[in-house]
């Protein structure tokens, strides 16, 4: 009966030590989202890319009134033009159609992969902080924050990241 007690006392101990070894003090969590779209640098890549597809679709939407216009002067003209040339000045109506298009798609695209590589160089940027933060600090582990089920605010390191961060990088260059 002594050997049983025993041995669950170094099983409870064993685990209360591993638990607390492994476990306790040593996970943290970032919200990665947070850290992209509220750092300084962050903030800067998203307004200026928020700018520019302003301004991409304020053109866009100019040539496609500019189409329409010219669309229903075609249709008012039809009358008075013989039937090929009311053809002709149909088909370029539809190759203008169709290259507003896609110049519109192009740019969509430059857009999509200036946000991606503005997205890689922050998260290059973070990366050494992190590691820096972990190696100070005896941090053993660090996940991100849309892994975490359920956690104590506690644990949360995004703010602390996210001020260092803007310390070390003020903004990031898009294309």
């Amino acid at each position: 009966m002594k050997k049983i007690i025993v041995k669950i006392f170094f099983i409870y101990f064993f685990l209360n030590l591993l638990n607390s070894y492994l476990l306790a003090d040593n996970t943290y969590f970032i919200d990665f989202s947070k850290v992209l779209n509220q750092s300084k640098a962050g903030a800067d890549a998203q307004d200026k890319l928020k700018k520019k597809f302003e301004s991409e679709s304020k053109k866009f939407i100019n040539e496609e009134e500019s189409l329409k216009k010219q669309e229903n002067d075609l249709i008012a003209q039809k009358k008075a033009l013989s039937n090929e040339e009311y053809q002709k000045k149909v088909e370029d109506l539809r190759k203008k159609v169709s290259k507003l298009q896609t110049d519109k798609q192009v740019s969509l695209n430059e857009i999509a992969k200036s946000r991606g590589l503005a997205k890689q160089e922050l998260l290059k940027n973070v990366n050494p902080i992190i590691k820096n933060y972990m190696e100070e600090n005896k941090i053993r582990l660090i996940v991100d924050k849309q892994s975490v089920v359920l956690g104590y605010t506690s644990l949360e390191l995004t703010d602390k990241i996210i001020d260092i961060l803007n310390q070390k990088l003020g903004s990031i260059k898009i294309n």
